[in-house]
């Protein structure tokens, strides 16, 4: 069980700095698309959508990440942590899914539940 709950917490590190990455390539591409396009119209659009959208998905990546150190640190509150996340994951179709699904198939178990205490 040990390896799982390592595996998962190594997973959920990945998922979320995929999401962050996600951040960073959103903020320049609408941003910058707006600096391209040259009109002051669509600059200040832009770069409040861009600035908007990036912060939203880099700050739904820090829960996944503050849930990935309660993983590997084996705190109890990590496990909990990673249980609404992964079935809050279950929506992302597909990665999120297996994500999702193996967040609570490995997390319900009680020999899971014995490492956390």
């Amino acid at each position: 069980m040990d390896k799982h709950i390592d595996l998962l917490g190594i997973l959920f590190i990945a998922y979320n700095i995929c999401g962050a990455l996600a951040a960073c390539i959103v903020f320049v591409a609408v941003v910058g698309g707006g600096f391209l396009s040259g009109d002051e119209i669509a600059i200040f659009y832009t770069s409040w959508v861009g600035t908007a959208i990036a912060t939203l998905l880099g700050v739904l990546s820090v829960p996944g990440l503050i849930a990935a150190y309660g993983l590997l640190k084996r705190r109890a509150w990590g496990r909990y942590l990673a249980m609404v996340l992964g079935a809050m994951h279950l929506l992302a179709v597909p990665f999120g899914t297996a994500l999702g699904i193996y967040t609570l198939w490995i997390l319900v178990q009680d020999e899971a539940a014995a490492q956390f205490s």
